[in-house]
């Protein structure tokens, strides 16, 4: 039986090559599929306020689909259900260019704008109506009062919200090992096959992702800190 020893791990070059490839990968995922919901939260927000019942329930039922159906199935979803049925130039190039990745980054971003666009439109409604009334005072049109009075307030009130789910975000990439992605996931159970070091890689891989997650959190309370002081002056 083998003694504890992470120094064994640590201190192999190979295996540091794996893991620092493997957080560098996480990071693009998480990055890539952060820009990716954000971008489609704020577009789901403005058909839920669009005056079509259409959009809203369109919306509504998009939301509701991604909220219920577990992140790994939607996933699985993209990688073999849908890529199959793409043409076979366009599956080819993906083939050659990471497909792996950029499904992974498309299944948890379109996944996560359904958080996000509920996080927003929370923080829009906790917005006072007085706000949106004293704007077309000023003489704000619908799209510049959204734009410089009312999402500003939305956003500082839904940075609690915005950050817990992201932190959520950053974990669930390691989803994307299911489907072939090279991420620190991956690359920490590699490391455990060819070292037989369960417990060492696992715990780097937990210290890993504890450290990454504060820092999301940290960052998110500076963020949120710096919204307040704004707010106050």
């Amino acid at each position: 039986m083998k003694g504890f020893d992470l120094w064994a791990i640590l201190s192999n070059p190979e295996f540091g090559a794996m893991l620092l490839h493997g957080v560098k990968l996480t990071l693009v995922v998480a990055l890539a599929s952060w820009l990716l919901a954000m971008t489609l939260a704020l577009i789901l927000l403005a058909l839920r306020l669009a005056p079509s019942r259409i959009a809203q329930r369109g919306v509504m039922a998009y939301v509701s689909y991604h909220r219920n159906v577990p992140t790994l199935v939607q996933l699985m979803l993209w990688y073999f259900g849908i890529a199959s049925l793409l043409p076979g130039p366009l599956q080819a190039w993906l083939s050659e260019h990471s497909a792996e990745a950029v499904f992974a980054i498309i299944g948890l971003g379109l996944c996560q704008a359904a958080y996000f666009s509920e996080d927003l439109r929370s923080g829009l409604r906790a917005v006072p109506p007085g706000q949106a009334e004293a704007a077309r005072a000023l003489g704000h049109s619908f799209i510049g009062a959204m734009r410089h009075v009312l999402m500003p307030q939305a956003v500082r009130n839904a940075i609690p919200a915005l950050v817990n789910h992201s932190v959520s975000l950053f974990k669930n990439s390691s989803l994307a090992m299911a489907i072939g992605v090279a991420e620190l996931t991956h690359a920490v159970k590699e490391i455990e096959n060819q070292s037989f070091r369960t417990f060492e890689t696992y715990l780097l891989a937990s210290v890993m992702y504890l450290g990454f997650s504060l820092l999301i959190m940290v960052a998110g309370a500076m963020l949120a800190r710096r919204a307040r002081i704004a707010q106050a002056r």
